[in-house]
């Protein structure tokens, strides 16, 4: 198995150049991800290259559902939700640590969106189209039953619910899971690896990148027959570099979420409801905190830092007291936030609402594979289409012949544990391992969640290694944690760890604040940070503790 360690990097810069790839990704987020697993598990020799961190970008700012998109059925688009659906419990079976079936209530008022009769049919036929089980399909409730369920929900005008099955996700561990697992297939995948130009043979078709690690500022040249632009709201400034930029082009949104303690918040069932413009939003408890999202606006700012804006926050302030009013939060109960762009294909005179989140494939001059647009939930489904593409040019032009896609089955890593079904019992036995080693059973609890069949690691650094902890005074259950994003996560930055490792900066940002300086600590003496570097990393986090609770305005 190929190394996927923080302390390797060297190496796998040193690997990308050593060899000609069939395949290179150019993206670490979901997609490119995705991508890379259907690929590597095909037998392609599959490299991936990633700017910043995994799922820096769009994959760990999303609602963080893998669902099957209700809403996409009021602007008809059959096809979208019968694939999405499905993809949905593939998504599940395959790694049930990192998504999990939540309950969603849709309430409907009087003068609102959604009705009785529409919310009916409309649940109906997407538990057809979705091919939902029949221990998750809708059931519709009266507005008594409603109120019961969720005693918050604005009482005057309501007529009901509708209840039905979304799947909740951590996005970026889902992603970060699904890296490992193409690792495991032997792709060979860098974080902080930034492709700044394409390298052309004689006939002016694309072999290769030029690749530099944005640490150090080396530059390394990338050989490969086929590349794959998986960059999502980069995906354009990828094809400017190639000057196949043409035809259709992204258009960048902007989705906002904000994060509440449940003991302001105490949202105990997840909704999903209209706001006041006609915008569908929800409201999902989770980990004792409660979050509410999306905004959904268009974006020319800088890409790599999407943030919260005053308009965002009171936007979504103003949605939650409409369908919240007994729920009295203002701006200084928003205890964390995040922002993250919707890459969608620009067509002419439609709202950003309105505009499908289909996916394509662009193919330029220069052989160029680019994926744009798309959803989470249908990752897999879009991998598969990109690497069938691959596969049939490199038998075309290469006489290679591979396999078709294995992925529908595949549990990803951490996903080794019996499906959904298995997955019960393995945390029970799980349960007992971590009590028995000391851990609370919160913790081992959280960290099975988390980590599910790689828990064992993560299990073995606490038992093993607390004097190391003590010594570097780390709190024991953090450094469990932080060994393994370091060892087997490729885990740079204290922001890739408490971010994108663990999501604490959304859902438990006092815990950030207690372990910032043990982590930051360690890890500058544990990949050798200059004193530079160290204070750069500090002020990153820093920042970003800032921005969480702090909105930003746009100059």
């Amino acid at each position: 198995m190929q190394s996927f360690s923080s302390y390797e990097r060297e190496n796998q810069f040193n690997r990308l150049t050593q060899e000609e790839w069939d395949v290179l990704v150019i993206g670490g987020g979901i997609t490119g991800s995705g991508i890379a697993l259907d690929a590597a598990s095909r037998g392609m020799k599959t490299a991936v290259v990633e700017m910043q961190d995994y799922a820096a970008g769009t994959s760990s700012r999303s609602t963080k559902l893998v669902h099957g998109g209700l809403r996409y059925l009021k602007q008809f688009e059959v096809k979208m939700v019968a694939e999405v659906g499905k993809e949905r419990e593939i998504v599940y079976e395959n790694g049930p640590h990192v998504t999990t079936p939540e309950w969603m209530m849709l309430p409907f008022h009087e003068g609102g969106n959604f009705g009785p009769f529409s919310t009916n049919v409309g649940l109906r036929v997407y538990d057809y189209l979705a091919g939902v089980k029949k221990s998750e399909r809708r059931t519709m409730m009266s507005a008594e039953e409603a109120i019961e369920r969720e005693p918050l929900v604005k009482r005057d005008g309501l007529k009901g619910a509708g209840y039905y099955v979304e799947y909740k996700t951590d996005d970026a561990r889902l992603t970060l899971e699904v890296m490992k697992k193409a690792v495991e297939h032997g792709a060979c995948s860098t974080n902080y690896a930034k492709v700044v130009d394409f390298i052309y043979d004689d006939h002016g078709s694309v072999v290769g990148a030029k690749v530099e690690d944005t640490v150090t500022g080396e530059q390394y040249h990338v050989k490969a027959k086929k590349i794959i632009n998986a960059g999502g709201p980069w995906v354009d400034e990828l094809r400017e570099i190639d000057g196949s930029k043409k035809g259709k082009t992204l258009q960048l949104t902007k989705g906002v979420h904000l994060v509440f303690d449940q003991s302001v918040f105490p949202l105990r069932q997840a909704i999903y409801f209209d706001s006041p413009d006609g915008r569908m939003i929800f409201a999902i408890p989770r980990d004792g905190k409660t979050y509410v999202g999306t905004t959904d606006t268009t974006y020319d700012q800088e890409i790599a830092h999407p943030t919260m804006t005053e308009d965002d926050r009171d936007y979504i302030l103003n949605a939650m007291k409409t369908m919240f009013p007994t729920v009295e939060v203002t701006a200084n109960d928003v205890e964390s936030s995040w922002a993250g762009l919707r890459p969608l294909i620009h067509e002419e005179g439609k709202d950003p609402s309105e505009i499908s989140r289909k996916d394509e494939i662009f193919v330029s001059d220069s052989g160029l594979i680019s994926m744009a647009g798309g959803k989470l939930t249908g990752y897999r489904k879009m991998a598969q289409t990109a690497v069938d593409l691959v596969r049939d040019q490199l038998m075309e032009e290469h006489g290679i012949r591979y396999s078709d896609s294995e992925t529908k089955n595949m549990p990803i890593s951490g996903g080794d544990v019996g499906g959904s079904k298995g997955f019960k019992k393995y945390k029970e036995e799980r349960l007992q391992i971590g009590e028995s080693l000391g851990l609370s059973q919160e913790d081992a609890d959280k960290l099975i969640q988390l980590y599910g069949s790689n828990v064992d690691k993560v299990f073995n650094n606490f038992k093993d290694r607390k004097e190391e902890a003590a010594q570097e005074g780390v709190d024991p259950v953090v450094f469990a944690q932080l060994a393994y994003a370091l060892e087997e996560e490729m885990t740079y930055k204290p922001v890739d760890f408490f971010v994108r490792r663990t999501a604490a900066l959304f859902f438990n940002i006092q815990w950030v604040r207690d372990h910032k300086t043990s982590v930051v600590d360690y890890m500058a003496k544990a990949l050798n940070y200059s004193e530079q570097q160290k204070q750069e990393y500090t002020e990153q986090l820093d920042q970003l503790l800032k921005e969480a609770v702090t909105p930003i305005e746009y100059v």
